[in-house]
């Protein structure tokens, strides 16, 4: 075992993080969700939403077995929507084309929707315990310190040459815990803004210290100008409380999920209720605006309460609209700013509810 790996592992073996829950009774699919909703998300995010997954589904079947609306429904507020979907799409090919079980070579599990070559590794390695090279956002991190290498690793050249590094460091033995050691090192130790050089058992070789420069490395994406975006978002309510709710494409943000209807700013909301169901609304208000930040651009939502008569009949395509009951939510994948403002509506309503209890006892 090379240098680099043996003081990795004695690292990891004295202060590594070894209670996390995918770290206990693992298997490939307990692994394989962990790995999934830790792409882009940190840990201490992904434990809850982990150990709820696991108890809706607890194997590769149960998932199977789910509706995608269940499967996001366990990830609203997760965020990157896509993986949710990717990860049931690939949970039926896996039972339909694999008998249930996880295939333990790197090339196969990278043909599964959302897996890529440091996640398959990251399976093959962990849950098998076989040879394999993994290089998340943490493992890019400690490379291009250790080593020194300039450059943005989006750019194809400097990530190919991280990868060259990582499988030229990565020992034959041990494999499981190198996989884990190595993401570990990075989120904890040596983080993007602030590392803590002294405590790193990397320290004495890594060349971005002895130059005195880690945070000079990895080097930095190319700075854009991020764009922003304006929408109003109707939450169209009647009388008795429901509210109107609409499936996205699953292509574009939040992709499958449940949404309020979208307008253009300048759009007539009453002329919009009129060609939809014939009615006026009977009131409508403004709520405050607010800022949902992508990671490419600015969402500024403008969200407009309208009030109809009593769920005003429309034709509706089976599984594409609804009227959703606040009182006895159905379970169903919703966008993070639309279920915290769904839950400002039932607690308006509620409100409201007790105030006209009290209001009749008097």
């Amino acid at each position: 075992m090379n240098d680099f790996a043996s003081k990795v592992l004695y690292w990891f073996d004295q202060h590594g993080r070894k209670d996390l829950p995918w770290q206990h009774d693992i298997n490939p699919y307990r692994v394989w969700v962990s790995e999934i909703m830790l792409q882009q998300t940190q840990v201490k995010t992904v434990i809850p939403y982990f150990h709820r997954f696991m108890e809706s589904f607890p194997n590769v079947r149960a998932l199977t077995d789910a509706s995608e609306d269940q499967v996001l429904h366990l990830w609203t507020g997760l965020g990157y929507y896509a993986r949710a979907r990717n990860l049931h799409k690939a949970a039926k090919i896996v039972c339909r084309d694999m008998d249930g079980k996880f295939p333990a070579d790197v090339e196969a599990l990278s043909e599964l929707p959302g897996v890529g070559r440091s996640t398959a590794g990251a399976i093959r390695s962990i849950a098998f315990a076989l040879p394999a090279t993994i290089l998340d956002g943490n493992v890019k991190r400690v490379l291009a310190r250790y080593r020194a290498v300039s450059g943005w690793p989006g750019q194809s050249a400097v990530h190919q040459q991280l990868w060259e590094i990582a499988d030229e460091l990565t020992p034959a033995q041990r494999v499981g815990d190198y996989s884990q050691a190595m993401m570990d090192l990075g989120a904890t130790l040596c983080t993007r803004s602030s590392p803590e050089c002294q405590r790193c058992p990397l320290m004495e070789g890594c060349e971005a210290y002895r130059l005195a420069a880690p945070l000079d490395y990895p080097g930095k994406k190319p700075p854009k100008k991020t764009p922003v975006k304006n929408t109003t978002f109707l939450m169209v309510g009647s009388q008795n409380g429901d509210i109107w709710l609409e499936r996205r494409p699953n292509s574009g943000i939040w992709g499958g999920l449940w949404c309020f209807p979208e307008l253009p700013p300048e759009a007539n909301t009453s002329h919009w209720c009129l060609d939809r169901w014939g009615v006026e609304p009977l009131e409508g208000h403004a709520w405050p605006a607010f800022r949902h930040t992508f990671s490419h651009y600015h969402l500024d939502i403008q969200p407009l309460q309208l009030i109809l008569p009593n769920n005003p009949e429309t034709v509706m395509e089976a599984g594409q609209q609804l009227w959703y009951n606040t009182g006895q939510p159905a379970k169903i994948g919703l966008a993070a700013p639309v279920a915290s403002l769904l839950e400002q509506l039932q607690n308006r309503r509620t409100k409201l509810d007790e105030k006209n209890v009290t209001h009749d006892l008097m």
